[in-house]
């Protein structure tokens, strides 16, 4: 071959006799095949031959199936980011007519995506609360098709009631999805309490370093899972193979991250509870929360996520959050630092005075998503902080 040639097809030696210790990257857009028949094969079906990066990749699959492992699915899909991976769900089941059954507090993009689907596609929604069974069965019509839980609700803290919320469904046969984002497979897995698809936000704890934005969802069931996939190819809101990669290397140290982040929440929501500033605390690991012995009896651990509410609303909130030095003001959460936002102005912007409230927010909430640092460093930070607010 002519050196114009060798340039581009470049040698490829197989590896024979020996096994990457770390799933490689793939770092390729495409496949080549000897058959056009495999080839065809190859893109009508999931598990087929890898053709084309937004049906399938190598390093893509090793994500996905050991998330899948993790939530005890038969098989999963990650998407570029966590409300790809939500809209992968919701728009590929739900139809105009149809009716979702949601919990009242919710994220912020869930949310929003919910009025969307109602204002553009004609899908009506009820929300109940997530711990009320009675009030699921009652919400339910012959046009309900999903019901859509968080295990820990973002940013308030509510812990849904996934044995009882998801037996409520199964006997109307319905389909649950549960965002495990906040707990992650360490702290509880869905799938064991009757859910039927499972979705992540993999920027979050799972790639756990602040340089990915991915999503994915896990599935209970091979059919219903072979369905969402077709979607989610026509979608293209597929996962690239580098953050897949980044995300398997993080994916090592989540039950060890997971155990510090809880113990610091923990350390720093007790404080705060007794800080005469600090009007209310939303964290599950304290006794005076609406969900502390239901999250006792479903989660390994409460979470690194905590909301507080201060004395003097918003003004004290942005005080608050001007004066810290170690605590960092940005979005998302689940990183090895700490960070803090202001929901009301933020994440959960879409939403009126009246779903604000209905979330248990309210224009002096802070939420800090703690990190993985010292426990008494963020403290002293935290605590100088409240001076100012």
């Amino acid at each position: 071959m002519r050196p114009e040639t060798r340039t581009v097809r470049l040698p490829q030696p197989p590896v024979t006799g020996s096994t990457p210790i770390t799933v490689p990257l793939y770092q390729t857009s495409g496949f080549v095949f000897d058959d056009a028949q495999a080839m065809a094969e190859g893109m009508s079906r999931p598990d087929g031959a890898f053709v084309y990066g937004r049906y399938s990749n190598p390093t893509v699959r090793s994500l996905e199936e050991a998330v899948a492992g993790l939530e005890g699915g038969v098989a999963a899909i990650a998407t570029g980011s966590g409300m790809g991976a939500i809209n992968t769900v919701l728009l590929g089941l739900l139809k105009p007519g149809d009716h979702l059954i949601a919990q009242e507090a919710l994220y912020g993009g869930t949310a929003a995506m919910i009025n969307e689907l109602v204002a553009r596609f004609g899908v009506t929604v009820t929300y109940v609360p997530e711990t009320d069974p009675a009030a699921l069965r009652a919400a339910a019509t012959p046009a309900t098709r999903l019901v859509y839980l968080e295990t820990i609700a973002n940013p308030v803290g509510q812990v849904a009631d996934l044995p009882a919320m998801c037996a409520a469904a199964r006997e109307l046969g319905l389909t649950t999805v549960v965002d495990n984002t906040f707990a992650t497979p360490v702290l509880c897995r869905p799938i064991e309490h009757g859910a039927d698809i499972v979705v992540h936000s993999l920027t979050k704890y799972i790639s756990g370093h602040t340089d990915v934005v991915g999503g994915i969802a896990v599935f209970a069931d091979d059919a219903l899972y072979r369905k969402a996939w077709h979607f989610a190819v026509e979608l293209g809101a597929s996962a690239d193979p580098f953050a897949a990669w980044l995300t398997l290397r993080g994916l090592q140290t989540l039950a060890l991250r997971m155990e510090r982040h809880c113990a610091n929440a923990q350390l720093v929501a007790e404080r705060l509870a007794d800080h005469p500033k600090v009007t209310k605390v939303h964290y599950a690991g304290l006794p005076g929360h609406a969900s502390h012995e239901l999250a006792a009896k479903l989660l390994s651990g409460s979470g690194g996520v905590l909301a507080f509410d201060l004395a003097g609303g918003r003004q004290a909130a942005e005080a608050f959050m001007r004066s810290t030095r170690l605590v960092l003001l940005a979005p998302s959460l689940g990183g090895v630092e700490t960070l803090m936002l202001h929901p009301a102005s933020t994440s959960h912007r879409a939403l009126d005075e009246a779903e604000l409230a209905r979330t248990g927010i309210s224009q002096g909430t802070v939420r800090l998503a703690v990190g993985i640092e010292h426990a008494e460093d963020l403290w002293e930070d935290i605590a100088q902080a409240l001076d100012n607010a």
